[in-house]
């Protein structure tokens, strides 16, 4: 492709691993109850337990979930593809909820990262009950990548 750069050479660092997500998530983000499964390849699986505070009227999963776990799941994946940039932020997450999530199932997320570019990247998110293989919402969603800070130069001599 003449005059592109491949995404990878805009990474602000190395990729991280599913452990240094893991690691970096549970250490930043406590109160996040989705949990990593698989990270790699601008991919990443995430997963949340579903319990009677995460339903809403009518014995569905909440829209507010569903959210979480395609955000989420984005996020990993950019980290996993670009390193932990913390201050990587959410600009956009557009959701299509499909059909009504079972009840007493994890809610699992399955995203593929779309385009990784030096100040944004974009990734879609197929979100599943545990178990069935039918597809109960459709996210996409934007990131912004902050700047990548310029090594520090040496003074002339």
């Amino acid at each position: 492709m003449h005059g592109h750069r491949h995404p990878e050479s805009y990474r602000t660092s190395s990729p991280a691993s599913k452990a240094a997500i893991v690691e970096f998530m549970t250490r930043e983000f406590p109160q996040c109850k989705c949990r990593v499964l698989e990270v790699g390849a601008g991919a990443a699986t995430v997963a949340h337990e579903v319990g009677p505070d995460e339903l809403r009227p009518g014995g569905t999963v909440s829209g507010p979930v569903l959210m979480t776990v395609a955000d989420v799941g984005l996020y990993v994946a950019l980290l996993g593809q670009i390193g932990i940039v913390p201050l990587a932020v959410t600009t956009n997450l557009t959701i299509n909820f499909l059909r009504k999530p079972a009840p007493d199932k994890r809610i699992l997320g399955v995203c593929q990262l779309v385009k990784v570019g030096k100040v944004q990247a974009v990734g879609e998110v197929r979100l599943y009950s545990e178990g069935a293989p039918e597809v109960v919402a459709h996210a996409v969603g934007t990131y912004s990548i902050p700047k990548r800070e310029a090594a520090p130069r040496s003074p002339a001599s």
